[in-house]
């Protein structure tokens, strides 16, 4: 452990993870893909899924944002979204749109399972995620908003969704 209790990149690696790997489908922007690698890396999730147009470490505007987080957080690349959903969920996972529809529920009112996994799909910044890779989830979560515009930036999004879901597991776990 160094300063402030981080851990090094190495002790990282062998760090126990959440159960949650993010799921991203199509993101436009290479500096919301840094900060989702931050978010990922900040609260210990198994990895990332990078899907698409979704630009791939070690690209420029994802180092400027990820700080150093794309060397210590799993990732992974497809050409297509639903083909990663189903590895996904043939692997056992419960895959988890953010989205906004009309059956998806409160992010507060979903809590995880205690030894089940979870991959949480994000989408574009303009179109959300694909109405085919949405056909595949096996439910959806929204963020309840309050304002005008009723949606948030993915990166932000991802945030909050991750440490809820980081959060409410982590209170699962035997003290």
């Amino acid at each position: 452990m160094g300063a402030l209790n981080r851990l090094s990149a190495d002790s990282f690696k062998s760090v126990e993870k959440t159960p949650l790997i993010l799921v991203l489908d199509n993101i436009r922007s290479a500096l919301n893909v840094g900060s989702i690698f931050r978010t990922a890396d900040a609260f210990a999730l198994e990895s990332i899924l990078l899907c698409g147009i979704t630009a791939m470490p070690p690209h420029r505007e994802i180092l400027k944002t990820a700080l150093g987080s794309s060397e210590t957080v799993e990732w992974t690349y497809f050409t297509d979204t639903q083909y990663a959903i189903e590895l996904l969920q043939n692997s056992g996972y419960r895959v988890l749109a953010l989205e906004q529809t009309t059956k998806s529920i409160r992010l507060q009112e979903f809590s995880p399972v205690q030894g089940e996994k979870y991959a949480l799909v994000l989408g574009n910044e303009v179109d959300g995620v694909g109405e085919h890779a949405l056909s595949l989830c096996n439910g959806a979560v929204e963020i309840p908003q309050f304002g005008t515009k009723h949606s948030l930036n993915v990166a932000v999004a991802a945030g909050i969704a991750a440490w809820h879901l980081s959060e409410t597991y982590r209170r699962l776990l035997p003290k």
